[in-house]
């Protein structure tokens, strides 16, 4: 049983395009009928949009196999008075979504990915959660990788206003709880057996994601072909007991393997 990250795991960072062995992957797992959930972060488009997006890129699976933060954001933040973050396309998709946007006195502080965020933004942001509005972030990256580069992720931007303002936060996508837990719920329903345990997650984000579902039981393949260009940039800062049990090259890798 098989959970899946996308960017850098099933589709480059690059250009969206499928990397090496993740659609013969799918394939197998189809045609063995091995129960898996293809989860992602992804936030800037709307849930059936970008699951209609992997499909054109060659990728045959079912939307039943499929779940992002957005699928989940009701549960976590009201629609009314929320001052939001994040690219153009996620501030429309919020809107199409019914979500009201508030500068002013928003109850809600949403931060999701892009890679110009200004100073002037995260003191808008400051100002609003010292006056009492709620932190949450559409999932916790480590690291954003675009365009060659590089960027502070969800995750490390959540961690400094955390630090700025003494404030928690939520999470509505990996590597929280609730989303974890909703995504073996959607398993259970191909194979009613399904528990942590038998779940391995493959992902390209060893903080972001993986360490995560360690703490909860999963076994962890980190694949090197997104956010990292070696193991090394990450596993010797991760604790031992987080670290994922197997790392590989890409999903051909993989393929090759099991």
């Amino acid at each position: 049983m098989y959970f899946i990250d996308v960017q850098g795991t099933l589709i480059s960072d690059a250009d969206k395009s499928p990397l090496r062995g993740s659609r013969e992957f799918i394939q197998k797992l189809n045609q063995e009928r091995i129960p898996y959930m293809v989860i992602t972060n992804s936030t800037k488009e709307d849930s059936k949009d970008f699951y209609a997006f992997l499909c054109k890129q060659g990728f045959d699976f079912p939307f039943s196999h499929y779940l992002d933060p957005l699928m989940l954001l009701q549960t976590k933040v009201p629609k009314d008075a929320v001052a939001a973050y994040g690219s153009k396309q996620f501030l429309g998709t919020l809107e199409k979504m019914g979500y009201v946007l508030d500068y002013t006195k928003p109850k809600t502080v949403l931060v999701a990915i892009k890679e110009d965020f200004t100073n002037e933004e995260f003191a808008q942001m400051i100002e609003f959660i010292l006056g009492g509005a709620k932190l949450v972030g559409m999932h916790e990256t480590s690291i954003y990788a675009k365009n060659s580069k590089r960027y502070p992720g969800v995750g490390a931007i959540l961690k400094m206003l955390e630090f700025a303002t003494s404030c928690n936060y939520e999470v509505v996508g990996k590597p929280s709880v609730a989303f974890y837990d909703e995504a073996l719920k959607r398993l259970q329903l191909q194979d009613p057996s399904a528990t942590f345990e038998k779940v391995t997650i493959i992902s390209d984000d060893v903080k972001g994601d993986l360490c995560g579902a360690k703490e909860m039981g999963m076994a962890c393949s980190f694949v090197t072909s997104g956010k990292y260009k070696s193991a090394e940039e990450i596993l010797p800062f991760i604790r031992p007991e987080l670290r994922p049990d197997n790392v590989y090259t890409d999903m051909q890798e993989i393929l090759e393997r099991v």
